[in-house]
């Protein structure tokens, strides 16, 4: 009985190697797999969205992933993920990295790891233009609309804490109630609000306070076990921030030519934090 018990608990502590080994071993994993699987939103302009005209998932966040699947030398296979399900699809192993508007806070860095941040993201409150509601401070205690499992309805409700937070499935939601007075803002990323001014009609005009509640730094999410991963993901970030390419990319999607016209005031390096 003893004998079957010592066989029985080496067995399990060789099946615990193994299955830290292979943890340990995702970066030869994706290699192997020829594939790195990358979660992104799809519904989040000009982050990952579907080309109109070619029915393609295009954008920044899609790019950054492409970029580092070539320095793995590997293809990249995108799958949709909604907000609340990132970090689940993540640490579940059904993506591998995400790339989905993913923002930084001590909170989030408990569940998953931060790659450098490559994009950061100020945050601010749209209102109705006749709503007569012109500052942060006004907002304290008004009903803010959020895009529902963000970091923004998060801190949203942390900063201004006299104010009910109402999260909604996505941007487009939010915006929607607020047009429809359930809320009296929207709190999200500049770009994301600059795009719904954008789209607004004549006869429903919003506006975008100008001071930021707080500067947001986007990194990309893997797993914490996944060290020799990150490292390469960081490299692949840093070297495109050494080469241009990085710039570029921001000015495809952000500069100058493109609707936004953002300028862009970071450069790729390590989350303080």
């Amino acid at each position: 009985m003893k004998r079957h018990t010592l066989i029985a608990a080496c067995l399990g502590l060789a099946s615990l190697a193994l299955g830290a080994s292979a943890q340990a071993d995702q970066l030869d994993d994706i290699k192997a797999r020829g594939e790195l699987v990358c979660g992104t939103l799809g519904t989040s302009q000009p982050f990952s969205f579907q080309d109109g005209a070619t029915r393609q998932l295009v954008g920044y966040d899609v790019d950054v992933c492409k970029l580092v699947a070539d320095k793995l030398g590997v293809k990249v296979n995108y799958k949709l993920l909604s907000v609340a399900a990132r970090v689940p699809e993540l640490n579940e192993g059904r993506v591998d990295i995400l790339a989905a508007n993913l923002g930084y806070s001590p909170d989030r860095a408990q569940q998953i790891a931060f790659s450098h941040a490559y994009y950061v993201s100020p945050q601010k409150l749209m209102v109705r233009k006749d709503s007569g509601l012109d500052s942060i401070e006004s907002l304290n205690g008004r009903r803010v609309g959020a895009t529902k499992g963000s970091s923004s309805e998060r801190e949203i409700k942390r900063i201004l804490d006299k104010s009910q937070v109402i999260g909604y499935g996505d941007s487009s939601a939010t915006y929607l109630a607020l047009q429809q007075k359930k809320v009296d803002a929207q709190f999200a990323s500049e770009l994301v609000l600059v795009r719904l001014v954008l789209q607004s009609p004549p006869t429903a005009p919003v506006s975008v306070i100008d001071k930021a509640v707080f500067d947001e730094p986007w990194g990309l999410g893997v797993r914490k076990s996944e060290t020799r991963f990150l490292e390469t993901v960081n490299q692949a970030l840093d070297e495109a921030e050494a080469s241009g390419a990085a710039a570029k990319l921001f000015d495809k999607w952000f500069g100058p030519e493109t609707p936004y016209k953002l300028q862009r005031g970071f450069k790729i390096g390590p989350i303080a934090g």
